[in-house]
């Protein structure tokens, strides 16, 4: 583990969204990282959906005091968002048997003022974990430029490159729903960190896992929450076909937490990433350019393979902390 992080997280929840976030809160309470702020956006769910959901998986865990902003409004033209998986609510209908989130939509910052704030506050000390489509960092960036590069590092669930992608045979969901912004960010700093398809789709959280996890303490709300939301996610069809007929769901955004608590999980490369914006097809493609040649300018870290077996087991792991010890 490395020394204590301070993170924001910016989300769409979503299932995965809400195992990765878990993770994180686990580690807070371990007291590994700081979870400075969460920024939620728009993408899985409309974005006050993907709001209430954060907000009410942190009061579950006991961390409503965390501040939350609300995502910068963007309606993809050409992808729809990921309701018919996630459910309405973003956790399959769990919503309506959690309390009630304490953070309230209509006063929240958005979630590009938020990320501005905290960067300005602690230049250089605040990494951006983005497991979102990256409309609000883009939004940010735009705003004040330059304001990306104060993050100490961006760490992106995004793309695909040697595989085809989930939203179209090109793109994966969260650069496809908004190329532009994508663009904007890949282009903001050199170094950006990004955990493609090619590693995340070997990342299947299985119902055993979440047995494991419940079975130390079978009784808290929160292992109880557990299970139910692996079960609807293991359950969905779509999810099915996209494990190849493994029974279990992607932890997709899981793979960005690894990156900076168990890194020895990934193998990265450097390269040059660009996103199509243009392509009537292609729209949202990520392009790879690994050549070791000094003209491609490479601007980002890009993982290709992935320990999932380890990875998995510390998820698993972490989790059972988060629900030691409470009631």
């Amino acid at each position: 583990m490395y020394n204590r992080l301070k993170i924001i997280l910016d989300t769409d929840p979503g299932g995965d969204d809400i195992f990765a976030l878990l993770w994180i809160l686990s580690l807070v309470k371990q007291g590994f990282m700081e979870l400075v702020a969460v920024t939620t956006a728009q993408g899985n769910v409309n974005a006050n959906v993907t709001f209430e959901c954060a907000s009410q998986v942190l009061g579950l865990t006991g961390f409503a005091q965390i501040e939350i902003g609300k995502g910068v409004i963007f309606t993809s033209a050409e992808i729809e968002d990921a309701a018919y998986i996630h459910g309405v609510d973003g956790m399959g209908g769990l919503a309506a048997t959690l309390p009630a989130g304490k953070h309230k939509y209509s006063t929240a910052p958005t979630s590009d003022d938020l990320i501005i704030e905290k960067l300005n506050a602690e230049p250089g000390e605040i990494t951006l974990i983005a497991i979102a489509p990256l409309t609000n960092l883009a939004a940010a960036e735009t705003k004040s430029p330059g304001i990306l590069k104060k993050a100490k590092e961006i760490i992106i669930m995004g793309g695909a490159f040697r595989v085809s992608g989930n939203v179209t045979s090109h793109a994966e969901f969260n650069i496809g729903f908004n190329a532009e912004a994508a663009k904007v960010v890949f282009n903001s700093r050199n170094d950006i960190v990004i955990l493609p398809l090619d590693i995340t789709s070997q990342l299947i959280f299985t119902p055993e896992m979440a047995k494991d996890v419940s079975q130390v303490n079978p009784q808290n709300p929160i292992a109880k929450f557990i299970l139910e939301l692996n079960n609807f996610l293991t359950e969905s069809s779509l999810n099915y076909r996209q494990t190849e007929g493994i029974k279990g769901f992607l932890v997709h955004d899981a793979a960005t937490i690894a990156y900076l608590c168990y890194p020895e999980t990934l193998l990265l490369q450097r390269a040059r990433v660009e996103v199509e914006t243009q392509g009537t097809f292609t729209n949202g493609q990520t392009i790879f350019d690994d050549r070791h040649y000094p003209k491609t300018n490479p601007n980002a870290w890009v993982s290709l393979q992935v320990d999932e077996a380890n990875l998995l087991a510390s998820l698993v792991e972490d989790l059972k902390v988060l629900i030691l010890g409470e009631n």
